[in-house]
């Protein structure tokens, strides 16, 4: 029997800027490696049979913890778009294989000075189990700063 190690987590990012930008930067996974280094690669992905032509991208997940290193190859597909308030991105993989499920979800909700995101993921395999909670929580300290830095750029430019 195959164990898992369900990870959960949730974070709060509040920016001086309308949720319209704020929401653009976290709608297409594209813009994720250029503030959240344990995304290094996001490129759009072939929608597949029975994804009724939702937006896929494959994403590549790295992370180090110490001496150790460890790579992912995800394909995600945007299942819910509901701008600017919430964007929801589910695993799917085509080979036709069992995978452990991977979820991320953004919303944003305006502030009087601002907007606040809130990112929620659920990982439900036991691969990385809690050297992904620390690994996230180190890296979310660090990319809040990268976020709000683009955000300060305007709106993400496609390559």
């Amino acid at each position: 029997m195959r164990q898992t190690a369900e990870v959960d987590v949730s974070e709060h990012l509040d920016a001086p800027c309308p949720p319209e930008l704020l929401f653009a930067w976290v709608e297409d996974l594209t813009t994720y490696p250029s503030w959240l280094d344990i995304v290094p690669r996001a490129a759009p992905a072939d929608a597949a049979q029975g994804d009724d032509a939702l937006p896929a991208w494959t994403v590549e997940l790295r992370g180090r913890l110490g001496p150790l290193a460890r790579s992912k190859r995800l394909r995600m597909v945007r299942t819910r778009h509901d701008p600017p308030h919430q964007v929801t991105f589910e695993r799917r993989e085509v080979d036709g294989r069992s995978h452990s499920p991977w979820v991320l979800r953004a919303e944003v909700e305006p502030l009087a000075d601002g907007s606040r995101l809130t990112m929620h993921l659920h990982y439900g395999g036991g691969m990385w189990g809690s050297v992904l909670e620390r690994l996230l929580g180190d890296e979310i300290g660090q990319s809040r700063a990268r976020l709000l830095d683009r955000l300060s750029s305007g709106r993400p430019v496609p390559d």
